[in-house]
């Protein structure tokens, strides 16, 4: 298109024009991804008639959502997930057996700087709740179990606040990285998670409020399996009881993902000789999908 054509638009013929401007892109896929994206933006702003007030309000939106960002909060991560596009992108690149765990969102708490600890250790730091067993253990299709292969947890402690939320701390808590053993067994002690609602005082708590929707999470445990030779899995474990499962704002529960969280009183039940306190005890099997062939 000519320098001319460019400079005489009308709203038929802008998009056009831009995707004209896209052609010498050197990246195919990265060109397919833009040529879509303007195509579609376009066809939005046509159909809804969107106002300069409304443009304007929305880029304040997106500016406002990206200054929040930082090494302990994404707020663009939890946009993705309240809009459900974090779930559709992982509904459309992974396509797995009907007895592979199901992958759910990462959530914005995920931390690099997690602590790698032996199995069996107490991850709570000493945070007070109900003490948590977890009994986990890693398999292929085939129910073989997978050695060697990195397990990373986190929750939230016992009013549903995250490490990276507790005034004054810094270091991590209620997270590690595990190794899975030869029968490809991991095991941790931890406290009990809590429901809890997602961030409601920035741009995404913004969103939800004008659109009258729940802010609370069920209760879960997140895990993140990396291994040699398989699709990595990200996901979490809820509570079959918790009462929030029906509304989770990020859509991430999964029927397979509910699981018994096995409260026993003290001096009972299968740890009985590890507290004397009232506790729970989560078993859970994680199927992994070997990595497709090509």
């Amino acid at each position: 298109m000519s320098d001319t054509a460019l400079s005489d638009l009308t709203s038929d013929t802008i998009t056009d024009a831009v995707l004209s401007t896209l052609h010498g892109t050197k990246d195919a896929r990265l060109g397919e991804i833009l040529e879509s994206l303007v195509q579609h933006v376009h066809s939005f702003v046509r159909e809804v008639r969107l106002t300069e007030e409304e443009w304007a309000k929305g880029i304040e939106f997106l500016t406002g959502t990206g200054q929040l960002c930082t090494a302990t909060r994404q707020e663009f991560i939890l946009l993705s997930d309240v809009l459900g596009v974090t779930m559709l992108v992982d509904a459309v690149s992974h396509e797995r057996r009907g007895d592979a765990t199901e992958n759910s969102v990462l959530g914005p708490y995920f931390r690099d700087d997690r602590p790698r600890r032996p199995d069996g250790a107490d991850i709570s730091e000493g945070l007070p709740g109900t003490p948590l067993y977890f009994e986990g253990q890693v398999v292929d299709h085939r129910g073989t179990p997978v050695a060697g292969a990195g397990v990373d947890v986190w929750h939230s402690d016992g009013d549903g606040a995250y490490d990276v939320e507790l005034p004054g701390r810094t270091d991590p808590a209620m997270r590690a990285l595990f190794v899975t053993d030869e029968a490809g067994r991991f095991t941790f002690r931890s406290i009990r998670p809590a429901s809890y609602p997602i961030p409601g005082d920035g741009t995404v708590g913004e969103l939800m409020r004008s659109t009258g929707r729940s802010l609370m999470r069920p209760a879960h445990v997140h895990v993140l399996i990396e291994a040699s030779g398989f699709q990595r899995v990200t996901t979490m474990l809820f509570p079959a009881d918790d009462s929030h499962l029906g509304g989770d704002p990020v859509f991430g529960v999964r029927q397979s993902l509910i699981t018994a969280y096995d409260t026993y009183e003290a001096g009972t039940g299968p740890c009985r000789e590890l507290t004397d306190e009232r506790y729970t005890v989560v078993r859970h099997t994680f199927v992994l999908e070997p990595v497709p062939e090509g």
